[in-house]
């Protein structure tokens, strides 16, 4: 039971957020907070230890500044979609396999079936580590939650997780978590704000509606306090963790989803973790990093992604390996080496950092085709990591021709498509002293105009995926 004055904190919060979003006109009938059924007593405690205050004029801890420096720095993270969802692998068609129960309309009663055969028995978070590293990645998102409700660890909040009821029956973030201690990876924890199988998340957003056989009625601050228990639980068993990757607001923008209160849990539980949230619209306060999903920042070929101001926050874009995010079988299109190394370039020469996904498959291996990709990725970094981790965005805009990086007084140019020999690059905020070719460092010849520099690149230094350019002001 939640005390009065504690009860007046979290009013107040979502009194805030409404007024914040303009959905005051939403019910702000509170009475059902009552946490007792949803939370045990050690998160309760945390819960209603001092004031959990609103995140309006948040202001980060140093542990969270130095993550953010840290999270800058690393530049390339990989994705993992994995759920009761690659058991179905896409069911044959071409479109993302994790939203099948939405797309093929699988009640809860039916869907919930899916649990009685998941028992990857060839999980071996020892060999997903390694790959992770061998690619030249720094960090983990993995999906704890994903919209189907279904949680991938240990949860005391709700059974319907992997360790309940499948006959795997082991938490899958933990193994994951202590080996990413063991190898040096952070890991961060992806939490779907939208579920198609909890019965309080009502009325319903833009999915998961009629088919699922929940009844049409539910309580929404129940379902927020649920949610925030499973948060507090990730945050409080698993040690230090990345931070919480958000997604599903977007299914349901009129909620009041009290994002304060739950910016405050997590900010309290962890100071360092950092938060971000795939609402695709600029930052709410209380996020640590701004994400675009399938977009470089400022872009929006996916029809859904914030196209106005880009933060000074952290940056962070996702991509697939094919089509999907979760495993799918029949999606054979898969994204060239080359493709994803330029995008990894282009996304740093935006300060952004690359979160390139795969779907692991249902006995707990990952795609062998990703595998190969994420090898050759990681041989290219070997090479030429200098020019991408620890970088921040170059002088010049990341364009048709390539981008720009730069570090420690050196600026890069990836030159990633040709037209002639001579490449105009625009004006650099200094004058140009010397420009030299990565690989050997010999020099090549440029020229100043008044409108900017023409560099010469002789066909017989181009690379077929990126030239690099170290010019010297």
């Amino acid at each position: 039971m939640i005390f009065k004055h504690q009860k007046m904190i979290f009013i107040g919060a979502r009194l805030i957020y409404l007024y914040q979003h303009n959905t005051a006109q939403q019910k702000l009938n509170h009475k059902s907070m009552n946490c007792k059924k949803l939370i045990t007593g050690f998160i309760i405690s945390i819960l209603l230890t001092g004031s959990i205050m609103a995140q309006t004029g948040y202001q980060p801890a140093e542990k969270n500044l130095q993550n953010r420096e840290w999270f800058q720095d690393a530049k390339f993270g990989l994705f993992i979609h994995w759920g009761l969802y690659c058991q179905m692998a896409g069911g044959g068609d071409q479109g993302i396999a994790e939203w099948i129960m939405n797309q093929k309309k699988i009640p809860i009663a039916q869907y919930e079936k899916l649990t009685n055969f998941f028992n990857p028995t060839s999980f071996n978070p020892a060999e997903w580590v390694s790959m992770v590293k061998k690619a030249g990645m720094k960090y983990i998102t993995i999906t704890s939650k994903h919209h189907e409700g279904f949680a991938m660890y240990d949860s005391k909040v709700s059974d319907y997780n992997v360790v309940k009821r499948t006959p795997y029956g082991k938490d899958i973030i933990k193994q994951l978590k202590d080996e990413c201690d063991k190898q040096g990876i952070k890991l961060f924890f992806y939490y779907s704000q939208l579920d198609w199988h909890h019965p309080d998340y009502f009325p319903r957003g833009n999915t998961g509606q009629g088919f699922t056989g929940r009844p049409e009625k539910g309580d929404w601050n129940k379902y927020i306090d649920y949610m925030n228990a499973q948060l507090a639980e990730l945050l409080t068993n698993y040690g230090e963790v990345g931070g919480i990757w958000f997604d599903g607001m977007w299914d349901k923008w009129d909620a009041p989803w009290r994002l304060d209160e739950t910016y405050s849990l997590i900010h309290k539980l962890q100071p360092g973790a950092l938060v971000g949230s795939n609402h695709h619209k600029f930052p709410f306060p209380g996020e640590d990093f701004q994400m675009y999903e399938r977009d470089l920042p400022g872009e929006n070929s996916m029809g859904f992604n914030h196209m106005g101001a880009i933060s000074d926050l952290p940056l962070e874009m996702c991509e697939t390996m094919n089509g999907s995010w979760g495993f799918n079988l029949a999606d054979n299109n898969y994204k060239s080496v080359k493709q994803l190394i330029q995008t990894l370039i282009k996304s740093s020469g935006y300060g952004a950092n690359f979160l390139l996904n795969t779907g692991p498959m249902p006995n707990g291996k990952i795609q062998p085709e990703n595998v190969d990709t994420l090898m050759a990725m990681g041989k290219w970094l070997d090479k030429y990591g200098e020019t991408i981790y620890g970088t921040r965005k170059g002088p010049i805009k990341p364009t048709n021709w390539g981008a720009s990086t730069q570090k420690d007084g050196k600026v890069w140019l990836h030159v990633l498509n040709f037209g002639e020999e001579n490449l105009f690059i625009g004006k650099l905020p200094a004058k140009l002293k010397s420009a030299r070719f990565f690989d050997d460092q010999s020099t090549l010849k440029f020229k100043e105009t008044e409108l900017g520099i023409i560099l010469n690149i002789p066909d017989s230094k181009k690379k077929p995926i990126d030239t690099i350019i170290q010019l010297e002001y």
